[in-house]
């Protein structure tokens, strides 16, 4: 039996799948947090969260490096670690420095670092020749529009170092750049009390489909899982609708996505990691978007499980012990599997959502599910918003997108403003 140090998480899919994994291993876990009352407040009535199945919970300052790097080498001694995971983004860095400091298996923290940072994977990404978007870091406004006027507008603004879409935008002028500098501007501190940096990324505003490569990074070799979909919507933002696995693709294009990932994840020397790679097949070719040195979110992780019957959240467990992960897909009866987001396009509180137990009954349903009632609701600006989802699969073909796009319109989410 292994013993991981689990640093922070994410409240979401992932903070259900890295526990299932961990303890399907055969191994436990101890949480290390800042701030357990976090995860407390996601947990529905009445149930425990996955993460208080942790063997042990330390309590630090996981925001201060000083402090907590001597802090986890007094708890190593105590209770002997084997390995150091996290599925939040904020949080990377510091489980590889903290795998690094204690000599166990995982990237090293420069890696890490820079493929956490967007403006760093830019230029990495390009001195290497891995195609991407033409792009400008800009430190204040001022030098936002006059890198956006040599760009050329339209252009894409992000943070450089956010995630879930958060202050992500389309501009189409000077004044929309103007609002969204302003509003990222106005969010100087993420939601784990971390300081974000100032600096915002531009970039060219590449046409094409959307796609990740889901990898896995054992021993300076890349292995492609297989690349999913996505659809997008709330513009000017970015919202993740829907993904399905394996995308609709040629091999061709399949294979193009797949090797433009190899090759970014190459470029910024990750090892040890499962990684997810966003890349837009434009007409002159894959180019990257970002490479996230974790397993896709948005229960990506588990269209793959059920299709191929790998299973990532599991590789993410084995890599950060330093063992070979199982990547050999088996037959699960599906040929295709989807998911479908309920995107509030309103603000105000939830009564209800209408519809829900005819989907519920649909035979070819993997997954359903919705917000409660009485939940406060913002017309979604990032992929935190979302009032639920539904999955399904489908065992002839590439249907699945199809399928859930058709069980989601049945759903209709009562709104009301109070």
């Amino acid at each position: 039996m292994a013993h991981l140090l689990m640093v922070e998480s994410w409240v979401g899919s992932m903070s259900r799948l890295l526990p299932r994994a961990i303890r399907e291993g055969g191994h436990e876990f101890t949480l290390l947090t800042r701030d357990l009352h976090h995860y407390l407040r996601a947990a529905p009535e009445g149930a425990a969260h996955p993460l208080l199945s942790a063997r042990h919970v330390l309590t630090a300052e996981t925001n201060d490096a000083d402090s907590l790097l001597p802090f986890v080498e007094r708890a190593h001694r105590a209770l002997g670690f084997d390995g150091v995971i996290t599925s939040c983004d904020y949080y990377l860095p510091v489980a590889a420095d903290i795998a690094a400091r204690l000599h166990l298996p995982g990237p090293t923290p420069a890696a890490v670092e820079n493929a956490c940072r967007k403006d760093a994977t830019r230029r990495i990404l390009a001195d290497a020749g891995v195609p991407g978007p033409r792009f400008a870091v800009c430190g204040d406004r001022a030098e936002a529009v006059r890198a956006a006027r040599k760009l050329g507008l339209p252009l894409v603004l992000k943070p450089v170092d956010l995630c879930a879409g958060m202050f992500v935008r389309r501009v189409d002028d000077e004044a929309g750049l103007a609002a969204a500098h302003r509003a990222l501007a106005d969010f100087p501190v993420n939601a784990r009390g971390r300081r974000r940096a100032p600096v915002v990324l531009l970039e060219e505003l590449l046409h094409g489909p959307e796609v990740s490569v889901e990898t896995v990074t054992f021993d300076g070799r890349t292995e492609v899982v297989g690349v999913t979909d996505k659809s997008t919507g709330g513009e000017p933002a970015f919202v993740e609708t829907g993904h399905m696995f394996p995308a609709a693709l040629s091999e061709e294009d399949a294979r193009a996505a797949g090797e433009t990932a190899v090759l970014a994840v190459g470029a910024l020397g990750l090892d040890s990691v499962v990684a997810h790679t966003e890349i837009k097949l434009t007409p002159d070719g894959p180019r990257v978007v970002e490479v996230n040195p974790r397993p896709a979110g948005n229960r990506i992780t588990e269209l793959v499980r059920h299709v191929t019957g790998v299973d990532l959240a599991a590789a993410c467990v084995n890599v950060a012990l330093g063992r070979a992960p199982d990547l050999r897909p088996r037959a699960t009866g599906l040929h295709s599997a989807a998911i479908a987001f309920l995107v509030p396009g309103t603000g105000g509180v939830l009564e209800g959502v209408d519809g829900v137990d005819g989907v519920g009954e649909a035979p070819d349903v993997l997954e359903l599910s919705v917000a409660v009632p009485g939940t406060r609701v913002a017309a979604a600006s990032s992929n935190n918003d979302y009032l639920g989802h539904v999955m399904a699969g489908d065992a002839d073909g590439p249907g699945a997108r199809d399928r859930v796009e058709a069980l989601l319109a049945r759903l209709r989410p009562q709104v009301v403003n109070r």
